[in-house]
């Protein structure tokens, strides 16, 4: 095959175009920034269909791999900026690759929408501009793609790894907590994970059978505390991991909701409703049934060893 890689230089994007290559298949990478191995500096969102189309001519398939932070808070309303970042550029590359006859497409979303799906009591589309638009970006961009294009929706957790000097966004952040002198204190509740390369293998498999479905993807489901001793140790640090009580986190996560709004600000991840996913076993039914260790200490490598 030949592949389109959209964030072919990020953390994700990289290993699928390795594992593309240790496969045999031809990859082709586009990115905003530039940086090594980019074959195309070009921002999709903003491209046109045409230009899209001229990028996507001569390959059989597309893979999408950039992401928002769903975190970062913007001014009201944040909906427009989330749709204009998530969703349309999704529409517009799959319009590009149903004009252009390519046969397989997949895209990197998030297990919010798998969570979405399992457990509508929680209303998760309707509290978080971000999952409301995830939900967008695949139900939409299979519209785009049409029945002879399937498109797979990887639903993704924490993923762990690096790619070069790309790494998880969070990934700094838990790092200085690790080794700080704050106490690590965390909630109930966990999550599920992964390794970037696991995810660029499951991604090459819903290519080359051209796999049209949702795909919820993990190597282990970890609890707060077991996820944070881990990266702990990862860092030469091992510490006790204490627990927050529950009553405590929605309070202050209810305040920091109460502050946004009265600053007319939003996040794409509501605060005062994300105390429930934090308590909440996020868990997935795991794909490949690997270690996150390795993962883990390439993640912080760097930090460790330095």
């Amino acid at each position: 095959m030949r592949i389109l890689v959209v964030g072919g230089s990020g953390l994700i994007g990289a290993h699928v175009v390795d594992v593309l290559r240790e496969r045999g298949h031809a990859a082709t990478t586009v990115a905003r920034t530039a940086h090594p191995g980019v074959d195309h500096l070009v921002d999709v969102g903003s491209a046109s269909i045409e230009e899209l189309r001229a990028l996507l001519a001569g390959h059989d398939g597309v893979v999408y791999a950039t992401r928002t932070d769903e975190q970062r808070p913007l001014r009201k309303p944040i909906y427009p900026t989330f749709r204009r970042d998530n969703v349309e550029p999704v529409v517009n590359l799959f319009t590009a690759a149903r004009l252009e006859r390519l046969t397989r497409g997949v895209v990197m979303g998030s297990y919010y929408t798998y969570f979405d799906r399992l457990r509508p009591q929680w209303r998760l589309a309707a509290r978080h501009t971000y999952i409301r638009c995830r939900v967008e970006q695949a139900r939409e961009g299979r519209a785009a793609a049409g029945p002879g294009l399937p498109v797979a929706v990887l639903e993704l957790p924490f993923v762990f790894g690096r790619a070069g000097d790309r790494l998880p966004n969070w990934s700094g952040p838990l790092d200085r907590w690790a080794r700080s002198r704050t106490p690590l204190a965390v909630p109930a509740g966990g999550t599920a994970a992964a390794s970037a390369r696991s995810v660029a293998e499951v991604a090459v498999d819903a290519l080359e059978q051209a796999r049209g479905d949702d795909i919820p993807v993990a190597d282990e489901n970890l609890t707060w505390n077991d996820m944070i001793a881990r990266i702990a140790e990862a860092v030469g640090r091992r510490r006790r991991v204490a627990r927050l009580p529950a009553g405590a986190v929605k309070a202050s996560l209810r305040l920091g909701g109460a502050l946004q709004a009265l600053s007319r600000k939003e996040s794409g991840v509501n605060p005062t409703h994300l105390a429930d996913l934090l308590l909440a076993e996020l868990f997935i039914e795991p794909t490949t049934g690997r270690s996150l260790d390795p993962a883990l200490r390439e993640t912080f490598a760097d930090e460790a060893t330095g």
